[in-house]
């Protein structure tokens, strides 16, 4: 086969790179925390375990942190720690003095000791 000497010209398209910024624009949004939360049921009690109630509240999950927006009081829990997530409640302190626990993926934990209030959100 003849050749003329000339390199080939390389495929410049733009279409891979298109698409493979419309793939990982797609699986980012896919795994993104839904930002309206959901309303949770909470049980208020002192830290004795006396009951003061119930009330409901709206928790934003961000697995490593999460909100709360109750009638009364707006929390975000911060970057929750925890040495073995296998062995201890992840947990973080606000600034107001709170500690924030998740208990599980469908239980939350806020515990004030100096208003001797404890609060146990759970949703469905």
């Amino acid at each position: 086969m003849y050749r003329s000497g000339l390199w080939s010209k390389p495929d410049c398209s733009p279409r891979p790179y298109v698409m493979g910024l419309l793939l990982s624009a797609l699986l980012l949004s896919a795994c993104s925390s839904n930002e309206q939360g959901q309303m949770c049921v909470g049980k208020v009690e002192t830290l004795s375990g006396q009951s003061l109630g119930t009330l409901q509240g709206r928790i934003i999950d961000r697995f490593s942190s999460f909100s709360v927006n109750l009638p009364s009081l707006k929390l975000d829990s911060g970057p929750l720690h925890s040495n073995d997530r296998q062995l201890y409640i992840p947990m973080a302190v606000t600034e107001d003095g709170w500690l924030t626990q998740r208990i599980s993926d469908h239980r939350f934990a806020l515990i004030n000791a100096p208003k001797d209030q404890a609060i146990t959100l759970t949703c469905p």
